[in-house]
């Protein structure tokens, strides 16, 4: 073991933690009430909007939970009648597209369930979901490359309706029988096509349509009872389909906002051919999903002869929000939320917290005044990877410190969301490469003996926000921006201190200010302040100043997956520099970040 490892290990078993012998340096993990693995551990594809989870980090290699093939909305949660057979589905398979999530998202924008498979998942497991279609989505590979992703035979059975996107449709091409070519002119970026046959996938379109291609190969030849139905300069087999089989495929990306009416395309395949009916909806969710809760801790209850307690660790970020809603709709008085103010939060975050949570929803909230302890731990560490750490230990100690207090708690609410789960399923994201440590949410330590409800699990993060929309949560903590577990603490670079924290709060403060003065607050993934370890000479009333520079960060994204820095007026820049020179003290310099993810990252630590 390294000596910074021996460090780790020492640190946190002189603050409590048991060590696990099969994971040296890691705390162990324990068991829940009924002997399984405790964990709340899973990757978190929204890289730094960790949320509450992120805390929970002192097992880094803890593997995902296990969730069983139905864990689907209504499949297998003991609610019973007609809606436990769930909302229709369709099920789309990845073959390793940066847009697959995206396709998802789309179909779900059209008020349908749809879920993420790897694209091996075997047919029969496909089946069992009772899909009403399956959308193969595209992919970087070739479908010659040595090992490149096939999906199983029964795909083309024409049993359930098929769309391939892109490497999909050259996948049911050669498949199927046809030929596909590496061609000498590629197409990547915006085209045109022009419809050259109805076959009910462009059903209200006009004949010629922009488009966004990303393909190097192309179909020369069509399989027996396919016919053409697109064609663009470069591919004269841009579309086609066998409606006879509920076979479909298309060249282009219709789920890019580049390809402007392809939610049109989508809508034709998944209302139109293949029937689905679109019952998923805020409304229909909550429903659902409080009769799961309410079942679930009943029955636990029932069975276990306890009260059937519920905690929830509140980071003031929207995901615990919005699960901690949910539960308390479901169970009420049973559920208690824990918040613990470790100092390291936005300017006047605790106190909407209080007001949401206790005043105007009316839930047991215990709110636990650490800042102290946390400023203690930090002293003299600049280390990012570290501080994480001693967040998440620390968050650990007091939060099992408040548990105990409770008596027998049986559930811990997370808010675990739909991309959580897709990474921990999919052979692409399995490999991922770990950027950062909070990346990997930990598990429980051995003491403390949950299960788990993660009510979210299903939900992409716009989902959430109306979900939360229709729980009546203020616009102030539904619609506010993402931000990291381990707070401003890895928004100071270098040592955290109560100094250094005061004044990256009133910078952050203003930039949000101006951000929203503006009017451009919901159109900004992310906007804040970086407090550096860089200090710069200034002239401040004719005197010269050796002071603070800050840096703003501002981003638009559709998930945090990539991001690219935000355009904004140099006004709204003006603006925000000239008042933290102005009104936080110790800062006579401004700098704007104007760096893209990848390469960089959305935080700087």
């Amino acid at each position: 073991m390294s000596d910074a490892k021996a460090a780790d290990a020492a640190g946190l078993e002189a603050a409590g933690a048991a060590i696990d012998p099969v994971r040296p340096g890691q705390p162990k993990r324990g068991k829940t009430v009924h002997g399984d693995a405790a964990n709340a551990g899973h990757r978190v594809l929204a890289p730094d909007d960790a949320e509450v989870e992120a805390y929970l980090e002192t097992a880094l290699k803890a593997p995902a939970p296990e969730r069983s093939p139905d864990d689907r909305p209504g499949a297998g949660q003991g609610v019973g009648g007609e809606e436990s057979a769930g909302p229709d589905t369709v099920v789309i398979l990845d073959f390793g597209s940066q847009f697959a999530q995206l396709i998802a998202r789309r179909v779900r924008e059209l008020n349908v369930y749809s879920e993420l498979l790897p694209h091996d998942t075997p047919w029969a497991e496909i089946e069992r979901r009772r899909p009403k279609a399956v959308i193969l989505s595209g992919g970087p590979n070739s479908v010659y490359d040595p090992g490149a992703p096939v999906p199983d035979s029964g795909v083309w059975s024409g049993r359930i309706p098929v769309l391939g996107i892109c490497y999909g449709a050259q996948l049911m091409a050669r498949e199927l029988g046809g030929d596909v070519l590496a061609e000498g002119k590629r197409e990547y970026g915006p085209a045109s096509i022009t419809i050259t046959s109805e076959d009910g996938l462009f059903t209200g379109l006009d004949r010629e349509q922009p488009v966004w291609m990303s393909h190097g190969d192309s179909i020369t030849r069509l399989p027996e009872g396919f016919r053409a139905t697109a064609q663009t300069d470069s591919s004269p087999l841009a579309g086609f389909a066998d409606p006879s089989r509920g076979l479909y495929a298309i060249q282009f990306h219709p789920e890019v906002a580049h390809t402007p009416r392809g939610r049109d395309i989508l809508r034709n395949f998944v209302l139109g051919i293949a029937g689905a009916r679109a019952t998923w909806t805020s409304a229909n969710f909550i429903d659902s999903t409080v009769a799961e809760i309410r079942a679930r801790v009943d029955a636990h209850a029932l069975a276990t002869d306890s009260d059937g307690l519920v905690i929830c660790a509140l980071s003031g970020g929207v995901d615990s929000a919005v699960a901690a809603a949910l539960v308390h709709r479901a169970v009420g008085d049973r559920l208690t939320c824990i918040y613990v103010d470790h100092g390291l939060m936005r300017k006047k975050e605790s106190e909407l917290l209080r007001q949401t949570f206790e005043a105007n929803l009316g839930m047991r909230l215990v709110m636990v005044d650490a800042r102290r302890r946390f400023l203690d731990r930090l002293a003299g560490v600049e280390d990012p990877e570290q501080k994480r750490k001693i967040i998440g230990d620390e968050f650990i100690r007091v939060f099992e410190e408040e548990a105990a207090k409770l008596g027998r708690i049986d559930f811990l609410t997370q808010g675990t969301l739909y991309p959580d789960v897709i990474e921990s399923a999919t052979s692409e994201t399995k490999a991922a490469q770990k950027i950062k440590t909070h990346h990997n949410v930990g598990g429980l330590p051995a003491d403390l003996r949950f299960k788990l409800i993660e009510p979210l699990r299903y939900l992409f993060k716009d989902e959430v926000r109306a979900v939360g929309h229709e729980l009546g949560l203020p616009d102030a903590m539904v619609q506010r921006q993402p931000f990291p577990g381990p707070g401003l603490a890895i928004r100071i670079i270098g040592e955290v201190t109560a100094e250094r924290l005061d004044t990256l709060r009133e910078a952050d403060w203003i930039v949000i200010d101006e951000i929203k003065a503006a009017g451009l607050y919901r159109s900004v993934w992310q906007s804040f302040a970086i407090l550096t370890p860089v200090r710069s000479v200034g002239v401040m009333g004719d005197g010269r100043t050796y002071a603070n520079v800050v840096a703003i960060r501002a981003v638009t994204s559709d998930d945090g997956m990539t991001a690219d820095w935000a355009k904004l007026p140099y006004d709204v820049l003006g603006k925000i520099s000239s008042r933290i020179v102005n009104e936080v003290p110790g800062v006579n310099r401004v700098v704007y970040d104007i760096s893209s993810k990848p390469p960089a990252t959305i935080e700087w630590e």
